[in-house]
């Protein structure tokens, strides 16, 4: 079996060096280009920005760099479980496995949707995301992203595998049950639980599948494929045939651009909450929502506000500020006698200030931040509608429909957002890919990865990512696809290394509670800084 020692050796011929610098130039090249385009995106963005201090701009960058420092950390961990199994069989050297697959990590967060950003989000208290730009809102965000580094940075150390979509949420759920106990007003919502159990789902189910399915690809490929090559370990630093060979890089592909895919979106999300509460004016609204779209919004919320008019028209008017009704109403998670009146009443002030303008762009600076939350407010507020028994399909449509132009209006990601996440992944995964690497490589079984192995527990992880994407859930990178050498090994009769598996099994116990404590006393004494 291989040690990490051999693993080092493996870079010391010719050959290897001379690719290792030729692919360290290109990825410095990528990444200066790559950091040049952001940055100038960042200050044209900016550039409209009247600001009476230099303070925002401060802590933006700030937080800008604490984020992008989560995405590096998340390449130590998540990334550098897809270029495990190439690099243990001998498949690419360890530095052009790297570049490749943070080559393809850039490509999947460019062709992300967001979605999966958005629902990360979606976790954290109402108020705090309405308030961004407030104290609270600046703790909220540094909280998350630094006990998130810390305890990612912490398992990083000692080898272990760690979900980083686990520790996010975690810190997400600390930060919120700590809102909810140290806050003065009765109104305060804490964690939005039943969003939470929906991403547990996800991510409690995919290790448990990610064994079994790729344990049972193992053995359908020895029943069905009969080349003895493919279930033999590697032989000294020799790579395997080239059909193997291709399979190995080919899963290993579509892994890292699922990674980037899914995982990059984590960060994204959090960056986007960092420049609405720094710089509202540029990016509270979707600029690019323009022409057409916007008249299709003023028509939609003609009608939204027809329909929610019918639907509450044995209830009374609504008393005092609808946002206060509505925000109520998602505290308790549910429909109050106020909630659609409220809503008519909210939609009819934002139709007000965005359907007779060209684009979202032209809202007036001040209003930005305040339509935005409106908005926010509406979309959230809208499936408590959407439950009720009563409805017609075409009210349904209706309400869905102004959901949907509401989300595009405020969901988004700048281009300039994902270039920056994408090459801070593929840098913490250049820099720090071997303690992780050795762990699933050799720790996991009692014998060395084969060819066979590696092929079955990337080809699962990758669908496994992609049905995560398809539902809009973050999903563990790490704790599928180490679930899925295990599974090979079980199935294999390879034996497991119990050290390991306790060790792996404790870091992920111990993640979310962890991460709760630590964002959660953050939070409160960022609160008390900030």
């Amino acid at each position: 079996m291989q040690t990490e020692a051999a693993v080092a050796t493996a870079t010391t011929t010719g050959q290897s060096q001379a690719s290792g610098r030729l692919f360290a130039l290109l990825f410095g090249i990528i990444l200066l280009i790559g950091g040049v385009y952001a940055g100038l995106h960042l200050v044209q963005d900016l550039s409209g920005v009247r600001a009476h201090s230099i303070t925002p701009f401060v802590l933006l960058g700030v937080a800008l760099l604490i984020a992008l420092g989560f995405e590096f950390v998340n390449g130590f961990h998540d990334t550098a479980n897809a270029v495990a199994t190439v690099i243990y069989t001998n498949a690419m050297p360890p530095n052009l496995a790297v570049i490749w697959s943070g080559t393809f990590n850039f490509l999947g967060v460019l062709t992300s949707s967001g979605a999966v950003a958005f629902t990360v989000v979606s976790l954290l208290p109402v108020e705090l995301i309405l308030q961004v730009g407030s104290q609270a809102g600046f703790a909220m965000v540094f909280a998350l992203l630094l006990a998130a580094i810390v305890w990612n940075l912490g398992t990083w150390y000692f080898g272990l595998p760690n979900s980083s979509s686990h520790t996010l949420i975690g810190s997400i759920i600390g930060v919120g049950l700590a809102n909810q106990l140290i806050s003065t007003s009765g109104g305060t919502s804490g964690v939005n639980w039943d969003a939470a159990i929906g991403v547990f789902r996800g991510l409690i189910f995919s290790p448990i599948a990610g064994f079994l399915l790729a344990g049972l690809l193992m053995l359908i490929l020895k029943a069905v494929v009969r080349i003895p090559a493919l279930y033999r370990a590697p032989e000294g630093k020799l790579p395997p045939p080239w059909p193997i060979r291709a399979l190995l890089v080919l899963t290993c592909t579509g892994v890292s651009f699922k990674h980037g895919s899914n995982d990059g979106q984590k960060g994204m999300g959090l960056i986007m909450l960092i420049l609405i509460g720094t710089v509202p004016t540029a990016y509270a609204l979707n600029g690019a929502v323009a022409g057409s779209q916007v008249k299709t919004f003023h028509q939609v919320s003609v009608e939204a506000r027809q329909v929610l008019t019918d639907l509450g028209a044995t209830t009374s008017p609504v008393g005092g500020d609808p946002r206060d009704q509505i925000t109520e109403a998602l505290r308790q998670r549910q429909l109050l006698p106020s909630t659609v009146p409220a809503l008519a009443a909210l939609i009819g002030e934002i139709d007000h200030q965005v359907g007779n303008r060209p684009s979202l762009r032209s809202v007036p600076p001040d209003q930005m931040g305040n339509v935005r939350n409106d908005i926010y407010l509406v979309t959230t507020a809208i499936p408590l509608v959407l439950a009720k028994p009563d409805l017609t399909k075409q009210q349904t449509a209706t309400l869905t429909s102004w959901r949907g132009l509401g989300t595009l209006a405020t969901q988004f990601i700048p281009p300039w957002v994902k270039v920056a996440v994408a090459l801070a992944l593929g840098l913490g995964t250049m820099v720090g890919w071997k303690r992780i690497v050795v762990t699933v490589g050799e720790k996991i079984g009692k014998e060395h990865l084969t060819y066979a192995q590696g092929a079955s527990a990337e080809f699962v992880a990758m669908g496994l990512i992609q049905a995560a994407d398809m539902y809009h859930l973050p999903v563990s990178t790490t704790h599928v696809l180490t679930s899925g050498v295990a599974g090979t090994m079980a199935a294999n009769g390879s034996g497991l290394q119990w050290a390991t598996v306790r060790n792996l099994l404790m870091a992920w116990v111990l993640t979310l509670p962890a991460s709760i404590l630590l964002a959660g006393g953050l939070y409160m004494v960022l609160r008390h800084l900030f």
